[in-house]
């Protein structure tokens, strides 16, 4: 009888604390970004790639804060683009950004470092973004405490703590981590595109031990931040990852922007539209002539193109309100950064819009000697400006019969 009332009373006790064992398992969501390449926005030439933006990407986590808590937001670097002036002013954009949208650590890589280092830390100190990076002049890792769990963020591949969530932040490609034991989340900044985690195989004797995840959970952030990566992570007392989970979110157009880094998008835009200064001179030699020039022989030819879409390139851009900015431009007219080629409407109005010599080459020898003859169309030209990105469904004989004249 005794030992029938011992074992009902243990009974009774497990029934009144089943969750004594599972209680102590904690989940942490970790949101990242990781190789955004300066994206702030997408270019919205194609609705089959309108995805991303920072603008989007802010929206999201504010409007969900309260059921993605408690997690943690990092970018693993490879977040700027390259070291021009408008480069530098986007560098400007993003980090003030990802200061407003409160990332909880960032790490820097391989671009920001084409970016000199005074420019570079001036920005991260102006917007007080916590940042790890392996320069002598920057803490390599960060300890973060999110809901009881102890968190360590490096870009140390030897910075492993004990006791501890470890997570490695690195632009290393795929290839090379995958060696790397111990770790329990790598968060990958190469560019390459991981649809699902990676987990390596590796020995038993790891940090998570009998009952923990044997592997280390690989993630790589979505290219140009079309998506934001939401790895959920369910971690015992002891530190140990045990179980995870892991979604995208596609930010797309139905994503409700955040109004403060729009703001901050409007202002970018502003300061970039200054780039075109309206001290330009003309060149001596004109290299590019315009469509007015080629009609007086080709009437036909250029009857024919202004019922295509490349005579309205130069109204579609304005109608996005980029107009001014340099790296939509180039594909929108001709000859744009060279020499006798578009520079601004006010300038150079008679070389806006994709025109005869966007295609063709420059007609300056042809005018002067029709025996020359232009510049072939080939696929080649047209992938200049009909990429991945702009132009997805881009098919060259399909879309030359569109353009060609008949």
């Amino acid at each position: 009888m005794m030992k029938l009332s011992l074992l009902y009373i243990l009974m009774c006790l497990m029934m009144l604390f089943p969750t004594v064992t599972h209680g102590q398992v904690r989940t942490l969501n970790i949101l990242y970004t990781g190789g955004v390449v300066g994206e702030l926005e997408p270019c919205g030439c194609s609705p089959k790639t309108d995805f991303g933006g920072v603008a989007r990407r802010a929206g999201y986590i504010a409007e969900h804060r309260k059921g993605l808590s408690p997690y943690i937001l990092i970018d693993a670097g490879n977040f700027l683009g390259k070291d021009t002036p408008q480069g530098r002013l986007k560098a400007e954009a993003m980090l003030k950004a990802l200061s407003i949208m409160k990332y909880d650590v960032v790490a820097v890589s391989k671009n920001e470092k084409e970016f000199p280092y005074n420019f570079l830390s001036a920005l991260l100190k102006k917007y007080k973004l916590p940042v790890i990076s392996d320069m002598t002049k920057n803490r390599q890792s960060v300890s973060i405490r999110r809901d009881g769990i102890e968190v360590n963020l490096s870009t140390d591949p030897k910075n492993f703590q004990e006791g501890k969530l470890n997570i490695l932040l690195s632009d290393m490609p795929i290839a090379e981590v995958k060696g790397l034991e111990k770790w329990d989340v790598i968060i990958l900044s190469s560019g390459e595109t991981l649809e699902e985690p990676l987990i390596p195989p590796h020995p038993p004797l790891i940090k998570g031990g009998k009952g923990g995840l044997h592997g280390t959970v690989i993630v790589a952030g979505y290219p140009k931040g079309e998506r934001l990566g939401i790895l959920t992570l369910q971690i015992d007392n002891k530190g140990r990852l045990l179980n995870f989970k892991h979604r995208w979110h596609v930010l797309g157009r139905d994503i409700k922007e955040d109004i403060n880094i729009r703001k901050i998008l409007k202002d970018y835009d502003a300061m970039v539209a200054k780039l075109l200064k309206d001290d330009y001179k003309p060149p001596v030699e004109v290299s590019y002539l315009g469509v007015s020039k080629c009609s007086e022989c080709h009437q036909l030819f250029v009857e024919n193109w202004m019922k295509t879409r490349h005579a309205s390139a130069w109204a579609t851009l304005e109608r996005a309100g980029k107009a001014n900015d340099p790296e939509c431009i180039k594909c929108h007219t001709i000859g744009f950064g060279e020499k006798g080629g578009f520079y601004s409407t006010k300038t150079t109005p008679m070389l806006a819009g994709v025109q005869c010599e966007a295609c063709h080459g420059p007609g300056r020898d042809h005018l002067s000697d029709f025996s020359r003859p232009m510049q072939p169309v080939t696929e080649s030209v047209c992938l200049e400006c009909h990429t991945k990105i702009t132009s997805p469904d881009f098919n060259y004989p399909v879309y030359l019969e569109k353009i060609r004249h008949k």
